[in-house]
Formats: C-alpha cells, structure tokens, sequence
C-alpha cells in the first residue's frame, strides 16, 4: 500500500515554510523558493527534487513530490 495526499497533515506556515508531517510523524518542509522538499525547516537537508511545471514550485507540487518520496523510500 503507497502513499496518498490523505496520509499528509498539513502544520501550517511559519515564515514562508510550510510543513506537513505524515502519520508516523516524519515531518517535511517547503518553501516556495526552493526547488526542494526538506526533512529541516532551513531546507538544508533536501530529501526530493520538485517535478514543477512553471518557474516556481506551487504547493500542490511540493506535496506530490512528498508522496512520490515516501512512495519510492518505502519510510
């Protein structure tokens, strides 16, 4: 069984990062200046590459490419 968008709770935004954590509580992060989705809240450990289609990433982007993450690393 993979993930989905419903295994993702959305924390919120704290200074332009948004943050979503899965069930079992690992716990990604966003900023619609990375290109990135991060395991840190200063986006230093990028965990994926955003698959985006515009010069920016968007929101929806940043929590697919969590779920093409969590789908690929089986975590």
């Amino acid at each position: 069984m993979g993930y989905s968008i419903k295994d993702l709770i959305y924390q919120g935004e704290k200074s332009g990062v948004h943050n979503w954590q899965t069930l079992e509580g690992a716990s990604f992060y966003w900023h619609p200046d990375w290109f990135h989705i991060a395991e840190d809240m200063t986006g230093h450990m990028a965990t994926a590459t955003i698959e985006k289609q515009g010069e920016k990433a968007t929101q929806s982007e940043a929590e697919q490419s969590i779920i093409k993450h969590l789908n690929k690393s089986g975590k």
